[in-house]
């Protein structure tokens, strides 16, 4: 059966993508899923753009070698430094049927209906607040609404969440310092977007540091929620991805460690394979001994 399946790719640079999967499988339990988490060569944020685009364009390229039509750039930075090149340049020369979608427009085209001030906040890591990817796809899909953009970098709020810092007074000191920094700038702001797929493990810390008035808003809800958007408005590509509940983890780095982590990040244990990228290019899948998804 697994010979057969064509699932859809969920690829991010590192773990925080799986925030992405755990919201999709919960709107589309029967679909197959393969989880890509280039963990090797992350972070992403930190890189140029194109070293991102090379990394990305990698990924992808795997993915569709692996039986997958359908790719879902679960990754902040990808999205912002990659995705439209893919899209327009690399597509058409990879083949007609494939599809990359990112995960920055879902929530932009959602901005109009979750703000009361106009004034929005965009945390997210270095490398997405210095693409600007945020304020230009809110301009260019909300070109007549006056929305004013505040964004902050928060560069150690993803090592608090994977090494698992969460509950301790320094991820306390950091999430408050730029939680503190951005409503300072513009005390209108009514929603903060957490542009970092990371950040939703922050949330309760966030809650308690923000105003009462103030929406959250994490990428997975939106993201599940326009994938499956996607699907009805695409019939021609929902019905070649196939249904059979196989979800798959494939990670480049060691896969003890991607499983340790990702389980954190899923709420349930499973299996994870290794592979490489780029010049190795093998794609021998090394078994785990933990129990599997599926």
């Amino acid at each position: 059966m697994e010979n057969f399946i064509r699932p859809i790719g969920i690829f991010d640079s590192g773990y925080g993508g799986l925030t992405i999967l755990k919201e999709i499988v919960k709107k589309l339990p029967e679909h197959d899923f393969h989880y890509l988490g280039d963990n090797a060569r992350t972070p992403y944020g930190t890189r140029s753009f194109d070293i991102v685009y090379q990394y990305s364009l990698e990924a992808v390229e795997t993915l569709f070698q692996m039986g997958c039509r359908l790719i879902i750039m679960a990754c902040n930075t990808a999205s912002a430094k990659a995705l439209r090149t893919i899209q327009q340049k690399d597509l058409p020369r990879i083949g007609s049927g494939r599809r990359v979608l990112g995960v920055i427009r879902p929530v932009v085209e959602r901005i109009p209906e979750l703000t009361q001030t106009g004034h929005i906040g965009i945390l997210a890591t270095t490398g997405t607040v210095l693409s600007d990817s945020y304020p230009m796809e809110i301009k260019k899909m909300s070109p007549d609404i006056p929305i004013v953009t505040r964004q902050e970098a928060c560069p150690m709020w993803v090592p608090i969440v994977e090494n698992n810092e969460i509950n301790t007074p320094g991820a306390d000191y950091f999430i408050g310092r730029h939680l503190d920094r951005i409503m300072t700038r513009d005390p209108d702001i009514d929603t903060l977007i957490l542009g970092c797929t990371h950040y939703p493990l922050l949330i309760g810390k966030i809650r308690q540091m923000i105003p009462p008035h103030v929406r959250i808003v994490t990428q997975g809800p939106i993201v599940a929620d326009s994938l499956v958007d996607y699907l009805r408005r695409h019939p021609e590509m929902d019905s070649v991805c196939t249904r059979n509940g196989i979800r798959k983890f494939f990670t480049t780095e060691s896969v003890r460690g991607f499983e340790e982590k990702a389980g954190f990040f899923m709420g349930t244990a499973l299996t994870a394979h290794h592979l490489d990228l780029g010049p190795l290019k093998n794609k021998t899948a090394e078994p785990s001994r933990v129990r599997p998804f599926y």
